[in-house]
């Protein structure tokens, strides 16, 4: 069939676009192509939000086809945190078949160019946009997310994290020419003359090991990256977040062939109930490239055992924030009490640890005490919370068991500051929501290292009390360095212990949030400006987006010849 996208029509439709992204990675200003407003959405071809809600309905209880080689089942299990079972199942896959189809497409691939391939990877991603509120209602029914985060986080953020990928892929591959005449004197003699041709090859096939909690918005990254820079990508999504990045490569199965390539360079491996397949796929032979975030013990596993990918981790981490001293005390405290509540603290990058000094801090509202700095921060959250409709717009569901059970066991490790409460949400009933836990724990107490040392991911927070805003300071380094972590923050008026925090967050290479007051959050960083995690720390080997990110995910390869 010919090509129906082309080369030419791609170029001028998205050329723009991608030099907008270009000026704004280097300039690290604020821009987006990817509206935030539910109500930007409903002309020119996108799905406004009554219909993106029937396409989220009409999908629910299907066989989702893809059209994919080697299917030889149909598996699914997916259920809303929220409660409905989707009933959706899926294309399971014979690898053997799977794997080589999904190579027969890389040479045409290849020869396109790296401009080609960023304007195909820019009309999925314009395509995914219009879809944005079909992907809201996806991404809220599989991770738990309240809504509006789901259609934000789910979808016009997430879009501008690959859109962020696949211009740091462009400027990595257009770094060297496609073609240079090289010539070297050579005295009374001629000139020694070559013509040299310079090739950006993909590695292989890359594997994307989705996430629960947030399936576009950390797969976007390495599905463009790697994309982008030539190489097939097989999709293989958590158990309970299948549909987001099903839809995902749908699309971009249809744009692929729209465009004249070959659909497989892009397919799914959706999985059998305990099944496993990321760790047989990881170390298959095909798979060059593998993207993953989760939990520390399998990212560690894969570090140690894919040893013939290039392996990009995003694990756990212990995010700390110390708490020295402020010259605005209620925008401390309402900024902490949001940054602890969204989505029921179920982000890689919300706070655990609260570092406090024994003695109190300094404030513009006074000294305060230890104990009432965290009294108040409880009376901070417990307001922001206090209305049922408000908590359940902030806090979602809880995206499975495990979060439950270790927010249930967090009240046993120390005196509760602010108890968890049960949440009803009228329009699901059988969502588990639940308001945060803040526990006190003594920093001087070894046995209390054992829970403020380890990450409790979930709404869990432990204010500890250290013997100064110096052992504040050194706990957080050895926190980043034995443990890791995404974010860190801080609060001071001091010179010198923001000085002090700096320093360490630069030698321990971790990002850092100084004095929060405002609309921004900790745990939220913006696409083209803000480094999501470093690459640097045991939280992650990678950061989002560098060029780091995207460089190794092929090489260049030189055909030279005399001129």
């Amino acid at each position: 069939m010919a090509a129906e996208l082309t080369a030419h029509d791609l170029i001028a439709k998205h050329r723009p676009t991608l030099d907008q992204a270009l000026e704004t990675i280097r300039t690290r200003a604020y821009w987006s192509p990817h509206p935030e407003h539910p109500k930007a959405y409903g002309e020119d071809g996108s799905l406004s939000l009554p219909e993106g809600k029937a396409a989220f309905d009409a999908v629910q209880g299907t066989r989702f086809d893809l059209g994919q080689p080697g299917t030889d089942d149909w598996v699914g299990g997916e259920v809303s945190p929220f409660g409905p079972d989707l009933g959706i199942t899926y294309p399971h896959a014979d690898i053997d078949t799977l794997l080589p189809a999904m190579r027969a497409g890389m040479r045409a691939w290849r020869d396109a160019g790296a401009e080609v391939r960023a304007m195909v990877c820019l009309e999925i991603l314009s395509r995914i946009s219009a879809r944005t509120h079909e992907f809201a209602h996806a991404v809220m029914h599989t991770s738990g997310q309240a809504f509006m985060m789901a259609f934000q986080a789910g979808g016009p953020h997430a879009q501008d994290r690959g859109l962020e990928a696949v211009a740091y892929a462009y400027v990595e591959q257009a770094r060297t020419p496609d073609a240079a005449e090289w010539t070297k004197p050579q005295g009374k003699r001629d000139p020694l003359a070559m013509n040299k041709r310079f090739t950006p090859v993909a590695r292989g096939v890359s594997l994307l090991i989705g996430c629960n909690t947030f399936p576009t918005w950390n797969g976007y990254p390495g599905l463009f990256a790697s994309l982008a820079t030539g190489n097939p990508v097989l999709v293989k999504p958590h158990p309970r977040a299948v549909l987001p990045l099903a839809l995902t490569v749908r699309i971009a199965r249809e744009v692929l062939a729209e465009a004249g390539f070959d659909p497989n360079l892009v397919c799914l491996a959706a999985e059998r109930p305990g099944e496993g397949i990321a760790k047989t796929l990881a170390v298959r032979p095909e798979i060059k490239l593998i993207d993953y975030t989760g939990s520390t013990a399998f990212g560690d596993w894969l570090e140690a055992n894919a040893r013939q990918a290039q392996v990009y981790t995003e694990k756990a981490g212990v995010n700390t924030v110390v708490v020295e001293s402020t010259d605005n005390y209620k925008g401390m405290l309402a900024n902490l009490a949001f940054s602890l509540s969204l989505y029921s603290g179920q982000m890689c990058t919300t706070p655990q640890n609260l570092l406090i000094p024994r003695d109190g801090i300094r404030t513009d509202a006074g000294a305060k005490s230890y104990d009432e700095v965290v009294s108040d921060l409880a009376a901070s959250v417990s307001g922001l919370l206090g209305d049922d409709a408000r908590a359940n717009g902030i806090l979602g569901a809880l995206v499975n068991p495990d979060v439950k059970a270790r927010l249930e066991a967090a009240a046993g490790l120390g005196e509760v500051a602010l108890a968890s409460r049960e949440i009803t949400n009228p329009d699901f009933p059988d969502a588990v929501v639940r308001t945060p836990v803040i526990v006190k724990l003594d920093g001087a107490k070894p046995d209390a290292e054992a829970a403020y040392l380890s990450e409790c991911f979930g709404p869990v927070s432990f204010a500890v009390a250290v013997d100064s805003a110096a052992d504040a300071v050194e706990l957080l380094r050895r926190t980043v360095r034995d443990k890791g972590a995404m974010t860190v923050g801080a609060y001071t008026t001091s010179q010198e212990i923001s000085d002090a925090v700096e320093e360490t967050c630069l030698e321990e290479c971790a990002q850092l949030s100084l004095n929060l007051t405002g609309g921004v959050y900790v745990n939220q960083t913006a696409a083209f400006s803000d480094f999501h995690g470093s690459g640097g720390n045991p939280a992650a080997n990678a950061a989002l987006c560098d060029g780091a990110f995207v460089a190794n995910r092929f090489r260049v390869v030189e055909i030279r010849r005399d001129a």
